[in-house]
């Protein structure tokens, strides 16, 4: 086994017999460090990442319930066996209520150790996992697949396939609603970090002053209102891969941190000089155009060398107009399924003005707008008056081109959405499943720019 992947046991006892024994048992299962000193354990357990901890409880220097509760304010998740005489049960038990994981009594059992040491980091890892099932639990799904048949979209299956066999750094680029998270899945998923977290971050959601936190965690005390230890995204990543959405959304300093991280494949936590090893994968987003930004000052370019080593470019929903009505039956389903009703259908007027349409907002603008109007409409079928039902009357429909019905239905269907959110830009952009960008451009295409934005 690579020692590099193996957990790491600190040994603190103040016996050199006893540091040894424990040597000779672990070494070849773990990685193991030795301390005689709780000062010598301290500055270990500080500089060096730990996963459990074989404490004696007399020391020479303190005792091993202060040792203890040093330990768990820096790391919450360490595990920590208590070693002891018969006479200290009375403190092994109080330990115990301290967060020990379980105490052994001198002279130990070898089984009984191997036990417990193995159980102690089963449950370490598990609390992991359920920190980020816990994160995976509050996100919502809207489908699970990614849905195509598009030449397009069977290239970049094929590309999926391909690269997620590779470990290197993956560069999505794409307007935004191209589904470029479920890119971000499919490759995780099919690749052998499959068994780890799949942590997904969005940059542009994460205020600025939050965003070292989020990603590095902090100890107790790193600043006023950290009243206690919390793991940041890359430690519950650890071994899996980390998502990094709206990558061109990090100011400058925070790309060069990042850049850092994925060079040297360690971070520290804030308020601690204890470097963590990043056994990661990285893969990030853009809708923007980066090479642009960088010419701009605005985006590193060692960051998007590094992170561009295999690029995706996911076409937009207009480029792939074959699947238009794949997405909608798909839709379609997902809605009766949840709903228990049976599905809808949709007119043949109406289909073609969907795929006429130039969605704008891509996927997540179809699937949010079929969701509307399977919740809206009381008929089994939809008509274009269905989907037209912003105002625009049936009978100027019947006497437009497609083209015109179209953009009738994209000016309407904007300036209704501007007015729900009282002309606030970025609310409209988030219920339209499109970029700020995206509406500001179309707002001036269509004549909209006298409404409050």
């Amino acid at each position: 086994m690579n020692k590099n992947t193996q957990d790491t046991v600190l040994v603190v006892d103040d016996e050199k017999g006893i540091r040894q024994s424990f040597n000779m048992l672990l070494k070849g299962e773990y990685n193991v460090l030795l301390a005689g000193t709780g000062q010598e354990s301290i500055e270990v357990f500080t500089k060096k990442p730990v996963d459990l901890v074989l404490l004696d409880i007399l020391l020479p220097d303190t005792n091993g319930i202060e040792l203890l509760q040093k330990f768990k304010e820096t790391d919450s998740n360490v595990e920590i066996i208590m070693v002891t005489a018969v006479k200290e049960i009375k403190t092994a038990v109080k330990a115990i209520k301290l967060g020990a994981y379980e105490y052994i009594m001198k002279p130990f059992d070898v089984n009984e150790v191997l036990t417990l040491i193995k159980r102690a980091l089963e449950k370490r890892k598990l609390v992991k996992k359920v920190v980020y099932l816990s994160s995976e639990l509050e996100r919502y799904h809207s489908f699970e697949k990614i849905v195509g048949q598009d030449k397009k979209m069977k290239k970049i299956f094929e590309l999926i396939s391909i690269i997620a066999q590779s470990d290197g750094a993956v560069l999505i680029q794409g307007e935004s609603g191209t589904g470029k998270e479920l890119v971000a899945r499919a490759i995780h998923n099919r690749g052998p970090r499959s068994e780890h977290p799949f942590i997904p971050i969005n940059c542009a959601a994460i205020p600025l002053a939050l965003m070292e936190s989020e990603l590095f965690g902090y100890n107790k005390g790193a600043f006023t209102s950290a009243t206690s230890t919390r793991i940041g995204k890359l430690e519950i990543a650890e071994k899996g891969t980390v998502f990094l959405d709206d990558i061109d959304s990090l100011d400058i300093n925070m790309q060069g941190k990042l850049l850092r991280i994925i060079q040297e494949k360690e971070f520290e936590r804030l308020g601690s000089n204890k470097v963590i090893k990043a056994d990661l994968r990285f893969i990030a987003a853009s809708n923007k155009n980066i090479n642009e930004m960088i010419s701009n000052g605005e985006f590193r370019q060692d960051l998007f060398y590094r992170l561009n080593v295999l690029p995706v470019k996911i076409p937009p929903l207009r480029e792939r107009r074959g699947d238009i009505q794949l997405l909608l039956d798909h839709f379609i389903g997902l809605h009766a399924e949840k709903s228990g009703k049976l599905p809808k259908k949709i007119s043949e007027k109406a289909l073609q003005f969907l795929k006429a349409y130039d969605w704008p907002g891509n996927v997540r603008e179809l699937q949010n707008l079929v969701e509307r109007l399977l919740t809206i409409t009381k008929s089994q079928i939809i008509h274009i008056e269905d989907i037209s039902y912003f105002n625009v009357p049936k009978g100027q429909i019947k006497g437009m081109t497609l083209k015109d019905a179209v953009r009738e239905f994209e000016k309407q269907y904007i300036s209704e959405v501007l007015e729900s959110v009282n002309g606030n830009r970025n609310n409209a952009a988030e219920l339209l499943g499109i970029h700020r960008n995206t509406l500001l451009a179309k707002t001036s295409e269509l004549n909209l720019n006298n409404k409050k934005i």
